[in-house]
């Protein structure tokens, strides 16, 4: 399918089609010339509401505040007090009403040198624009993800004022009763990311200049749209650049210096003289990096990353440019399934830097309506989604193409990103090609360099990812990269979405035995934690249960509470809690998404090579909410990555259960060794399974041996109880990797919790002991129990907290060390902790 496609999308060529100019490097180092400097306009902007063009272009503003750029005006407003917290109560719905409103934006700025070639440009406006410098109108732009740049060389003056409009966010609503009734759907007649649109429980359509302001002070000779790409391995490289003029002559000297950027090394350069009359030349170079040293996926190796640096000299001795980008030297490309390649099903297996792997990841969610894009809030859900041993995020078709910051983020964490174009829903027959169009090519130049960017995605959840739009998209990734993959849409040639678990009511079972190709997205939703929840719904309804009608808790689930939600929760969360208050319900729910999720995980990675990779939905959330994340809004870590951590440990062994109530039946439970880097090869190794009951005593175990021989994935044999056994109001399986007398690794199971509810939290108590010496904690379990789900909280904190383990083990008299990443204190809790009141 994937020769198929790329035949059918007829690109006319790519970067790399020429032969480059072969250069050699030299361990010479290059003084570059720095290029000029550009005007920076963010920072504090005025925002003001209604008006016409004559009166906000030519008179004084009144009643205007203070907005940041880059920004929101939901944030400009939230913070002027003129509207309340978005992110609260069912404030949301005031915040909405603001973006069907017409807002202007005005920058005031001085300029004391005089620009040769100034250009104005915006790096993204959400979503309908004017743009006036002073009082000469610009134009008009539609799409949120589309570079803005003027020509203003006749236009600055000593003092400017810049003026932006925006339009309203049209109103097009889904009709009530509908599966989505109430949500905006204008989204699908622009583009603009949707899911914030009413279909994701958030509905504040995005308004704002979202992007940085400048104004490009140019050189004579512009570099343009420099790209890196990896030939091969052992260092084979190529530069592909446009020399751009914007003086009478093309004639100077071209300089590349590579460094390395995070790690030792020599830096290596090469210089090429260039004269030329045509208006844009473009240039391919080949070399080659001595000692390369490779970027790899997190947990595969290393991720390290060269810096380029290059200029332009003219000779006549005007301005120089200077460009600098990161990259990494690996490789990508797409295997066949081992039955071969198939005309229906793209190659799904992911072979970098040569080595085929199966991947490990989860779904991207784009993380703010008031498009809080910080580097830092980026920083903390990719950093848990790196602990997690995530290798890929699916940025899906709800979302934006990223920013910046979260690709270098990215690159550094070791985690490969599938980018969706923003469609979804077959939404590209509806949404203007042109703009698409414009979002595509934008993007793909912006983001190529990046080591992380594995695959482009035609859009979410299409149910005919063809027609026009579609092969633009497939056409511009040959044209402008050429180095990666794209995929029609997602689910598509042989990838899966499966929501029976929860949408369609299914049991737990149904995800213990599903099986894909290659998972794209499945999961269900859960609770934040507590104190999250508390942040969104108010302490005034803590303590009303069940949640009444219209209340916050209500308004703030997946649909709003339209579509049966809290009925789907009741359900999951009463396999495992009564249904006694709001306590109960948080803990309900977020076990069984560790249930639905962990064991299609493992059941996947055990399947290796038939079974490729699998992606949960999903890391973050766009709004408060209950949600499908292991991390909510607020940035507190649910239960489920700590299970996901052990599932995607690089050394594991797991257990395969088909039913989570063995009761009165004779267990027989596959038992696999999964060693991703075969860590255990040449070494000697047991796998030891343990099985307890209600009362933690232990009721069967099994040891396996090994030695020298290993595979990535081994069936090790089965794990066996008889129908005696089974007969339990909770069974615990513990999986122990023991190693020179060292356990490498361990994880437990929790099953039959449907016999009683409440049973893992009604287990025989123990004590625990914890000292903790700066950021280290030693947690000893001191009873003579085994401690179930010891886990690490902080009061007050939890949007902050981040333990290196939790949710474990431990037997008695046993200790183990973990690391938290905060100073406050913490509090050690277990499932079966003496003195734990949770269940009584």
């Amino acid at each position: 399918m994937d020769d198929i496609d790329r035949e059918s999308f007829k690109a006319r060529f790519y970067p790399f089609d020429n032969k480059g100019h072969s250069v050699e490097m030299s361990s010479e180092k290059i003084i570059h010339q720095s290029g000029l400097s550009d005007i920076i306009l963010d920072g504090e902007w005025l925002l003001v509401e209604g008006g016409d063009e004559k009166n906000r272009i030519h008179n004084t503003w009144i009643n205007s505040v203070k907005a940041k750029v880059p920004g929101s005006i939901h944030t400009a407003l939230w913070n002027a007090e003129i509207i309340p917290d978005p992110y609260f109560g069912q404030n949301d719905s005031i915040a909405e009403k603001q973006s069907y409103k017409t807002w202007w934006y005005k920058k005031e700025f001085s300029i004391s040198d005089k620009i040769k070639n100034p250009i104005l440009h915006f790096g993204g406006i959400a979503n309908k624009c004017s743009i006036w410098l002073n009082n000469v109108k610009l134009g008009d732009h539609e799409g949120m993800f589309g570079e803005i740049s003027f020509d203003v060389s006749n236009l600055l003056k000593e003092k400017n004022t810049l003026i932006i409009k925006l339009e309203p966010i049209p109103q097009v609503f889904e009709p009530e009763g509908t599966f989505f009734g109430g949500a905006n759907k204008s989204w699908q007649n622009t583009v603009v990311f949707n899911c914030v649109y009413g279909w994701h429980y958030s509905q504040i359509p995005s308004l704002g200049i979202w992007r940085s302001v400048k104004i490009i002070n140019q050189a004579a000779v512009e570099i343009e749209n420099p790209f890196i790409t990896t030939r091969s391995i052992d260092g084979k490289m190529s530069l592909h650049l446009t020399l751009r003029k914007n003086s009478d002559k093309l004639d100077g000297i071209l300089k590349l210096s590579i460094a390395p950027e995070n790690f030792e090394g020599k830096e290596q350069s090469f210089e090429y003289k260039v004269s030329s009359h045509l208006e844009n030349k473009i240039l391919n170079f080949d070399f080659n990096i001595s000692d390369p040293q490779l970027w790899w996926p997190n947990g595969k190796g290393k991720q390290n990353l060269y810096k380029a640096m290059m200029s332009f000299v003219p000779i006549n001795g005007e301005s120089a440019d200077y460009k600098e980008l990161s990259f990494g030297i690996r490789t990508i490309r797409m295997a066949p399934h081992p039955k071969g390649p198939s005309p229906d099903k793209y190659n799904w297996t992911f072979v970098i830097n040569n080595k085929p792997m199966f991947v490990k990841g989860s779904g991207w969610c784009t993380m703010d309506p008031l498009m809080n894009f910080s580097k830092q809030r980026y920083d903390r859900f990719l950093s848990v989604a790196k602990q997690q041993h995530i290798q890929m995020l699916r940025a899906w078709g709800g979302g934006i193409p990223e920013t910046d910051d979260f690709y270098d983020l990215c690159d550094r964490y070791g985690i490969m990103i599938i980018q969706e174009w923003p469609t979804a829903w077959d939404s590209h027959n509806t949404q203007p090609y042109d703009m698409l169009e414009e979002t595509v090519r934008h993007n793909i130049l912006r983001i190529r360099n990046h080591p992380s960017l594995v695959m482009y995605g035609g859009g979410n959840e299409s149910s005919n990812p063809f027609g026009k739009a579609i092969d633009m998209m497939g056409r511009y990734s040959i044209e402008l990269d050429g180095t990666r993959p794209f995929h029609r849409g997602e689910a598509w040639g042989g990838s899966d979405h499966n929501y029976n678990c929860w949408w369609d009511d299914a049991h737990l079972n149904h995800n213990l035995n599903m099986t894909s190709l290659f998972w794209g997205e499945f999961g269900i939703a859960s609770l934040p934690q507590k104190e999250s929840v508390i942040r969104y719904i108010g302490k005034e309804e803590q303590n009303i249960w069940p949640p009444i009608k219209n209340s916050n808790f209500l308004h703030h689930m997946p649909i709003f509470g339209q579509v049966g939600e809290m009925d789907k929760l009741k359900q999951y969360s009463g396999y495992f809690m009564p249904d006694d208050n709001m306590d109960y319900f948080i803990a309900g729910s977020q076990l069984a998404q560790v249930v639905a999720v962990r064991h299609t995980l493992e059941r996947a990675r055990t399947r290796w090579p038939e079974s490729t990779g699998a992606l949960y939905y999903k890391l973050n959330d766009n709004y408060p909410a209950v949600s499908w994340s292991c991390i909510d809004w607020y940035g507190a870590i649910k239960p489920l990555h700590y299970f996901v951590q052990n599932s995607f440990e690089p050394l594991a062994a797991v257990v395969l259960f088909n039913q989570t109530n063995l009761t009165g039946n004779d267990a027989d439970l596959p038992i696999f060794l999964l060693d991703d880097n075969l860590n255990l090869k040449g070494k000697n190794w047991e796998v030891k399974i343990s099985c307890y009951n209600e009362k933690l005593e232990c009721i069967g175990m099994q040891s396996f041996f090994g030695e020298s021989k290993q595979k990535e994935v081994t069936q090790l044999g089965t794990f066996k109880l008889d129908k005696e056994k089974t007969k339990a109001k909770a069974l615990l399986f513990v999986s122990d990797i023991v190693s020179e007398t060292k356990t490498l690794f361990r994880t437990f199971y929790f099953m039959n919790f449907e016999v009683r509810k409440g049973s893992l939290y009604n287990l025989p108590r123990t004590t625990l002991e914890t000292k903790r010496t700066g950021n280290s904690l030693v947690i000893t379990n001191t009873g003579t129990y085994p401690a179930v789900g010891v886990n690490i909280i902080c009061p007050g904190y939890e949007s902050n907290l981040s333990v290196s383990q939790n949710f474990f083990w431990l037997n008695p008299m046993e200790s183990k060390t973990v690391e938290v990443n905060i100073d406050q204190p913490v509090i050690t809790n277990c499932w079966n902790k003496e003195g734990n009141p949770f269940i009584k």
